[in-house]
């Protein structure tokens, strides 16, 4: 029993090991092959601005191909297949705060307050993580809005040819080799620390459902 327990043991923290890797290799094998255009006021490094990025989560897996150059940090759950994303975005060089609505999401809102003015970093977030609903604005990214000052700026993608995953909660996308893709980036949303937070999070649904509608209806044209 001791013997089995050790070897399934092992083999849980080899695929924990070994996951991020693998991630990591799909998305820079996807990103070499598919031919981006960019709408809007692509990211920055050297504006000197502050941003929080909102993105869904069903379209996490290529947002580093669209913010390259960030050194933010990306709210990622506590939740066990949040530490695969976590690991994966440490290997591409993107720094994590783990916590989400379900876990940690007290502390972890504080602690990006406290990076905020610390830094005077950047912040990805995909407002219905980790688990929805799907494609719907929670308070979190609001909240933390109205306590830093920091502007949300909606960026979705879409690509010509995608995979898309039914069975997960969020209907995850993957985009298909060499597909064409867009990366759109909407106007900035400013929230007032006196705004109520269901008024805020009916603006931010509201620009994130038109940046994506945005993305997806891209390739209808062509």
């Amino acid at each position: 029993m001791t013997s089995r327990f050790r070897f399934s043991s092992m083999k849980e923290k080899l695929i924990a090991r070994l996951t991020p890797h693998a991630i990591r290799c799909i998305i820079a094998s996807l990103s070499v092959t598919i031919r981006w255009e960019f709408i809007g006021n692509r990211y920055d490094s050297d504006s000197g601005e502050q941003h929080i990025f909102a993105f869904w989560h069903c379209k996490l897996l290529m947002m580093g191909a669209g913010l390259k150059g960030c050194n933010g940090y990306t709210l990622i759950s506590s939740h066990r297949d949040g530490g695969f994303i976590a690991d994966t975005l440490a290997l591409q060089g993107f720094k994590t705060i783990r916590g989400s609505s379900t876990r940690g999401g007290a502390r972890a809102l504080i602690r990006m307050i406290q990076k905020s003015k610390s830094e005077s970093c950047d912040f990805g977030m995909t407002p219905d993580g980790p688990k929805g609903p799907r494609g719907v604005v929670k308070p979190g990214i609001v909240m933390l809005a109205k306590k830093t000052g920091v502007k949300i700026y909606p960026v979705m993608w879409a690509t010509s040819r995608y995979w898309q995953i039914k069975s997960s909660w969020d209907h995850f996308y993957i985009p298909k080799p060499f597909s064409r893709g867009v990366f759109v980036f909407g106007d900035a949303l400013f929230i007032a620390e006196d705004e109520l937070i269901e008024d805020a999070c009916i603006r931010v649904q509201s620009a994130m459902d038109a940046v994506q509608k945005k993305a997806d209806s891209h390739f209808h044209a062509y």
